[in-house]
């Protein structure tokens, strides 16, 4: 019976670029840091996904684990960074949300007068426009983010949320200063 190999010669193999050896080494580590994650976190789901990112991000930085015989120590290190990553992303989602309801007006609640006139005057902008608006004034997301999502230049967005905000004052015949 061959003796298995040892993680610091696994490293080694997946480094001069055997996708076989770096397989060994999720196969050998992957129940272990599923099982950190899932108590780390909570929830399972998350756990699994937090478990591939840190594979993923082992296999895209192998060539920086400065001691091959401790690859171990090492996956649970970028699993815990991206643990801690996703409960800060997690907790600042949950501070906007909260914010949000508690700065929310009577008037936006679903099935009011308003909110109906403001949905049927938003339908009346042009798609680009309404995306722009929905995600710039209604979603609170910067100018930045809402160019990045919609794949459009900067400058268009920023238009687009300055002109279709004049519209929807139009529309609903208000001052653009009270929107």
């Amino acid at each position: 019976m061959s003796a298995q190999p040892t993680d610091a010669a696994l490293v080694a193999a997946a480094r001069s670029g055997s996708d076989n050896a770096f397989s060994r080494l999720v196969d050998r580590h992957q129940q272990a840091v599923r099982s950190f994650l899932r108590r780390v976190c909570g929830h399972e789901a998350d756990a699994d996904d937090l478990a591939q990112e840190t594979f993923l991000a082992a296999w895209t930085s192998l060539r920086t684990l400065d001691k091959p015989e401790r690859v171990r120590s090492w996956l649970f290190g970028i699993a815990w960074r991206r643990a801690q990553g996703m409960a800060r992303a997690m907790s600042r989602t949950r501070r906007r949300e909260t914010d949000w309801q508690g700065e929310r007006p009577e008037h936006d609640q679903p099935g009011t007068e308003l909110n109906i006139a403001m949905q049927q005057a938003l339908a009346q902008l042009p798609p680009d426009q309404r995306a722009a608006v929905a995600l710039c004034l209604a979603g609170d997301w910067s100018h930045a983010d809402a160019a990045q999502i919609l794949e459009m230049p900067l400058g268009t967005v920023k238009s687009h949320v300055l002109r279709g905000r004049a519209r929807l004052a139009e529309i609903l015949g208000v001052r653009d200063d009270e929107t």
